[in-house]
């Protein structure tokens, strides 16, 4: 039986290390969130990726996420798909050791459904990414 994991929002994610990557349009609906034109945005807020294929989020001196405000995301509403995917979409191995997003079993179609929900991705493409066993979870 699949696992759907929700989450507890306990922001461990965004205090990882490594790289938020950001597309164009997630650059435009987070400029517009924030009140900000997409050049100002990018200079206070990115920087080129690690492998110079795109920009990623700054970071703050801890390592945690820039939209981090306490226990808060800044940019809930219009969070990065990467961030709205982590850990239904994708995961590393002993994610739960610091994720508290708590498993919930689930029949198959529910948890599509819920993954969906979960990632703001449509069911069709869900259901096309975990009808491949191999990289089903």
């Amino acid at each position: 039986m699949p696992v759907f994991y929700e989450c507890q929002r306990c922001t461990a994610c965004c205090r990882w290390p490594g790289q938020v990557r950001v597309t164009e349009v997630e650059i435009r609906r987070l400029a517009e969130f924030l009140g900000l034109d997409e050049f100002t945005f990018i200079q206070r807020y990115c920087r080129l990726a690690a492998d110079r294929r795109g920009l990623v989020l700054e970071e703050k001196p801890d390592g945690s996420c820039v939209f981090l405000e306490g226990r808060d995301c800044r940019v809930q509403p219009v969070k990065p798909q990467q961030c709205r995917d982590f850990p239904n979409w994708w995961r590393f191995p002993g994610f739960e050791a610091q994720c508290r997003a708590r498993p919930r079993p689930l029949d198959a179609e529910t948890y599509l459904r819920a993954v969906a929900e979960a990632t703001g991705r449509s069911l069709e493409e869900v259901k096309q990414r975990f009808s491949d066993p191999a990289r089903a979870r």
